[in-house]
């Protein structure tokens, strides 16, 4: 079996992207977050309470609408005696498709993470927000690029560099004024230092102790200061015990800098997905730049002819894609094949006499290519937006590309 990357997570997303787009017309959605622990019988006898209770809506369409959405969830529990391990999400209810006009909607889902407590809502929109919590990054990384005229302070959250501040200081230059006595300028000089590096300690400790969720601080910049600085008594305790012992040289202390230290950081960052992520598109990269190719494809129909070799040893996916690959039959019954269409795209003529194509049925395209991946071996790893290989991936090779086991022709 192929050992795909991050898969389930990326079903949930785009699960929840659908959800999100569903508007109802009034407050007529439902949504019921279960814990592992609560029995089902428990939540079934609350939403016959609340079923009770909305015959008191004034609203004869409403109240028919949340009567039928809190009897659809209701169904849709019945499969169960206990939660998965997870618990459940159950989103259903009357969302608007225009025109006046409504639709009947109702989605499950078993969360990436323990469902913290039971929730019953009834709103104009699905209530999401607990589930983008589970799914935030939760390797968080302080950064901090500093010499003695400037510093950054950041975090590398999964993929993101996100850059919370960045300061220009008011230490002098080395070079003294004329008329000043080099005691007196090394005096002023290292009192400036001093109140410098206090600075960016007290923004850090407002910056970092509030992260319990931070793994460690990493400190970098040109010349000795980061040393200078990230030793002595600058640091509240508690962020000193997370400091890396590792200073890293960078060439620049604004946000460019901060980029330099994840770069360098490459081996005390390994297991990041962001390391991996670039670790494999620069072998993708590599592999390009030979003569004829190298051990490389892109494209979606490059890589699916590798695919069907069984040549492909890593498909590369990017996360941003929004197609579907669609069966087709053409109205008047003389073409039937497959496309890859854009997610919200009309099909395109028939090929073979111009008339109209209907889509018999679609499969979301990323797991399409997973699945056809699984058949043969392959590694499939899903390449984010949030790092600049990752829109590289999206932008150059249209999203889909692979590292071969052999070239092929």
């Amino acid at each position: 079996m192929a050992q795909i990357t991050g898969m389930n997570k990326y079903k949930f997303r785009r699960a929840l992207e659908e959800i999100e787009t569903a508007q109802g017309r009034g407050t007529e959605l439902v949504t019921v977050y279960v814990p592992p622990e609560r029995p089902i019988s428990d939540v079934t006898n609350y939403l016959r309470g609340e079923l009770s209770q909305s015959s008191n809506i004034k609203s004869a369409s409403t109240r028919k609408h949340v009567t039928q959405a809190i009897e659809s969830a209701m169904q849709r529990l019945k499969g169960y005696r206990m939660p998965p391990a997870n618990g459940l999400v159950v989103f259903t209810g009357h969302v608007s498709v225009g025109a006046d006009q409504t639709k009947m909607v109702s989605y499950i889902l078993e969360p990436p993470e323990p469902v913290a407590s039971f929730l019953y809502r009834c709103d104009s929109k699905f209530y999401t927000e607990p589930l983008h919590e589970m799914l935030a990054e939760k390797d968080v990384y302080g950064l901090v690029v500093i010499d003695w005229s400037e510093a950054t302070i950041g975090v590398l959250r999964g993929k993101r560099i996100e850059v919370i501040k960045n300061l220009q200081s008011q230490v002098p230059s080395k070079h003294r004024m004329g008329g000043q006595s080099a005691r007196r300028f090394e005096r002023g000089h290292d009192l400036a230092v001093h109140e410098w590096y206090k600075k960016i300690g007290d923004l850090m400790t407002e910056a970092y102790l509030s992260r319990p969720e931070l793994k460690a601080i990493i400190i970098g910049g040109p010349g000795y200061s980061k040393e200078e600085f990230a030793t002595q008594d600058y640091l509240h305790h508690e962020l000193k015990k997370k400091v890396l012992p590792t200073f890293l040289d960078t060439g620049y202390t604004d946000e460019y800098g901060l980029r330099e230290l994840v770069e360098k950081a490459r081996e005390i960052l390994t297991g990041l997905d962001l390391m991996r992520e670039k670790d494999l598109v620069q072998r993708l990269m590599n592999e390009i730049r030979k003569e004829e190719g190298g051990l490389a494809a892109y494209g979606e129909d490059q890589v699916r002819h590798a695919l069907g070799l069984g040549a492909v040893d890593t498909l590369l996916v990017s996360e941003g894609l929004r197609k579907i690959r669609a069966k087709l039959r053409c109205a008047n019954g003389d073409w039937e094949g497959e496309k890859t269409l854009a997610a919200d795209g009309a099909p395109p003529a028939c090929p073979k006499d111009g008339g109209t194509l209907t889509v018999v049925e679609s499969r979301d395209l990323i797991e399409d290519l997973s699945k056809v991946s699984e058949q043969t071996g392959t590694n499939v790893e899903l390449i984010s937006n949030d790092s600049e290989e990752g829109q590289l991936m999206l932008r150059a090779f249209g999203g889909v590309a692979a590292i071969l086991r052999y070239r092929v022709t």
